[in-house]
């Protein structure tokens, strides 16, 4: 990996991108500590490291965020009501036969369902967004909590932290997506990677610092430190793990030239979603302690809703939706019958296999065990970990919360952005090559 990295770097095209990508990180940094007018930072501090809700998915999303939501900043939202709108999308595109043929269309389709996507994020984080503020009011964390005595003025101040959040939430959206244009990668996922890279490490010394003078920290620094190497190498080794499917092609003419047979692998990966399900959990996880804020806090449902990060019901559904949606991005990124048409078009087949349906079922038999394995991968790191660290660790707080979904998401979009890299190497390797 390392070496990649410096063969890119010396490469003057690569290198520019490199260089995009880091300040784009920079204004990124720089804007989740640029906070929003009429907080009370004092509050702030206080709440976070004294109520209840500052832990759990609070605490996961401020990790992504690079801190933002911490200090209430302009990017407190980060890029979450963007990756919900995702979701629905993704959902109404499997729904709507219509949305379905669109996606089909190629570039004009895509864009018109990316522009649409845009508009619903402006509605999540309008309401993401006014959640929020009313709990952080509730709080005490900005202006009083008490009768008002001039409501026009008070409206106009809470529009104006509400447009703050939504606008940084779009400047995220444009900032991710000129680094997939501009730089390497994709560029959401490059956004929470800089987010946690950021914010983890600030975590963690805080943590060790808070603790200075406990006979035993030095024994859980150890005991963690051995976790997270053991943690890496097994997101490493899960991730490249790939079921090779050989292909083999008959000879053929096509047109006066004769084409030998050969046999290629068709890759199907272990892990075929990524990231993108744990992502995916915690944006769904966001939508009850979004609705809570809204709700009287001395009201039975809002109680039980703040008591549920970090229960056993909380680990449960989180569990249950990181398997949900690995099956369900897996499937929407990978199609068996589009697969087993496109190999029988082209002369390809499987070894003792018909083209055609017996190739689909095929595809999708292994595809199912694949995804079975990747979506127990996916579990066990984001689930066993935290529960670990409540275990054994209950003092350092940032890791027992955020420790294995974190490092699943830096490793795994360390790796595709690796990948990325590679294949531009390569490709102007043969460019070349050709002139």
């Amino acid at each position: 990996m390392i070496q990649i990295y410096l063969h890119a770097w010396n490469v003057p095209e690569i290198r520019k991108r490199l260089i995009y990508v880091l300040l784009m990180f920079l204004i990124f940094v720089g804007g989740a500590n640029v906070p929003i007018p009429g907080t009370h930072p004092e509050n702030i501090i206080k709440f976070w490291q004294g109520q209840a809700q500052g832990g759990g998915i609070f605490q996961l999303l401020d990790l992504f965020g690079g801190g933002a939501l911490k200090r209430f900043s302009i990017f407190a939202l980060g890029i979450m009501p963007y990756i919900n709108a995702s979701i629905i999308f993704n959902l109404l595109v499997v729904v709507f036969p219509a949305l379905k043929e669109l996606q089909k269309e190629g570039e004009a389709g895509r864009k018109k369902i990316a522009a649409w996507t845009r508009y619903l994020t402006v509605v999540l984080a309008a309401i993401q967004g006014m959640g929020m503020l009313m709990l952080f009011r509730n709080q005490g964390l900005f202006g009083t909590t008490g009768v008002e005595e001039n409501t026009l003025v008070v409206f106009k101040d809470y529009f104006i932290v509400v447009i703050t959040l939504v606008s940084g939430t779009m400047m995220l959206l444009w900032i991710g997506e000129l680094i997939s244009e501009n730089g390497v990668g994709n560029g959401v996922s490059l956004l929470i990677f800089a987010g946690i890279t950021s914010a983890l490490p600030v975590q963690f010394v805080g943590d060790f610092w808070a603790r200075q003078g406990d006979p035993n920290a030095l024994r859980d620094f150890i005991f963690f430190m051995l976790i997270f190497i053991g943690m890496i190498w097994f997101v490493v080794y899960v991730h490249s793990a790939e079921r090779r499917i050989p292909i083999h092609y008959a000879r053929r003419q096509v047109g006066r030239r004769y084409y030998e047979g050969h046999t290629h692998y068709l890759p199907l990966k272990v892990n075929q979603a990524g990231v993108i399900p744990i992502i995916f959990a915690v944006s769904v996880l966001l939508f009850p302690t979004t609705i809570v804020t809204f709700l009287p806090q001395s009201s039975w449902l809002a109680q039980k809703i703040q008591g549920f990060p970090n229960s056993v019901p909380y680990f449960i559904m989180y569990a249950i939706l990181i398997g949900i949606f690995a099956y369900f991005y897996t499937a929407v990124t990978f199609d068996p019958k589009d697969v087993s048409d496109n190999l029988k078009k082209n002369g390809g087949f499987i070894q003792g296999i018909r083209p055609g349906p017996q190739t689909q079922r095929y595809l999708e038999k292994i595809l199912e065990k694949t995804t079975f394995i990747g979506a127990m991968f996916l579990i066990s790191v984001a689930v066993i970990p935290p529960a670990v660290f409540q275990k054994f660790l209950p003092g350092l707080q940032s890791m027992n919360l955020v420790g294995g979904t974190s490092i699943l998401i830096v490793v795994g979009v360390a790796l595709d952005t690796v990948r990325e890299i590679d294949a531009r190497l390569t490709m102007m390797k043969y460019e070349s090559a050709i002139q």
